[in-house]
């Protein structure tokens, strides 16, 4: 539970920080818990120190990777579904 609200929270952060935000808080824990792993991944090949790391019940959370690896895959989302034809009346 705890890291729902975790990965919930990294996810807003990441999708305000892109200014792209598509569904609600479901959606934030998505990008939360992929952006944290990407974020990790990313971490791990440049060989970069983890920062503000959270272990919860054994399992490792990395704060700054999830929210930097959120607004990645949030800008990522958003070129491929951001644009939408603003609506016009006649």
């Amino acid at each position: 539970m705890v890291l729902l609200f975790i990965a919930a929270l990294a996810g807003a952060i990441g999708q305000v920080i892109v200014g792209f935000s598509r569904g609600g808080c479901l959606a934030a824990i998505a990008v939360g818990f992929r952006g944290a792993y990407l974020g990790w991944w990313i971490a791990g090949t440049f060989h970069l120190p983890p920062f503000l790391v959270l272990n919860v019940d054994g399992q490792a959370f990395p704060i700054v990777w999830a929210i930097i690896g959120s607004a990645i895959l949030a800008g990522v989302l958003h070129l491929f579904f951001g644009y939408r034809r603003p609506y016009r009346r006649a």
